[in-house]
């Protein structure tokens, strides 16, 4: 007789107890998601990124662009995620905490090794769900990004240029590829 293997759900508030080990949690839909530290060249395209999405989110007044750790929950018991860049609207400047968020008008996720099925499976499914408008998928390896809507069935990959355009905005931005992911 086979037995099926238990499967262990977890809360929000349970993850957020967890020791600090240096490791990173992250919940989606329940299912905890661990990785373990960046590499150095994951590490530079986030860097890369956000040094591009800031000058123009201050120009636009879009809010800030953060590549930190960050617990958002969107107010769910069952997803927390710390996306690699996001953008914070204005609406969150005084006194908000992680917590608070529920709007996010930009994640993005630099594919690592260890994170991929989660970044374009899991995290995208919750991303959707909480209905962040842009979702970027960076595989840094591969040089090229999919980008993400919330009513897309597929991606559209993008090789040369990355461009976001939010509703607010005067004019996109656009983000080159081959600079992003240079060695």
């Amino acid at each position: 007789m086979v037995m099926p293997a238990s499967v262990s759900y977890y809360t929000v508030d349970e993850v957020l107890a967890f020791p600090d080990d240096g490791k990173r949690y992250e919940l989606v839909f329940g299912e905890l998601l661990v990785s373990p530290t960046p590499r150095l060249r994951h590490q530079r395209v986030v860097n890369r990124l956000a040094d591009a999405l800031k000058p123009y989110c201050e120009r636009e007044r879009l809010g800030e662009v953060f590549a930190v750790p960050a617990d958002l929950s969107w107010g769910r018991s069952d997803v927390l995620t710390q996306p690699d860049v996001f953008v914070l609207p204005p609406e969150y400047r005084n006194g908000a905490e992680w917590v608070d968020v529920r709007h996010v008008p930009l994640v993005a996720e630099v594919l690592s090794p260890s994170t991929a099925r989660y970044d374009r499976f899991n995290k995208r499914l919750a991303y959707r769900d909480v209905g962040i408008p842009a979702y970027w998928i960076l595989d840094a390896d591969e040089c090229f990004a999919e980008v993400w809507t919330p009513d897309a069935r597929f991606p559209r990959i993008e090789r040369e240029t990355l461009l976001w355009h939010p509703s607010q905005a005067s004019e996109p931005l656009p983000v080159d590829l081959a600079t992003l992911f240079a060695e």
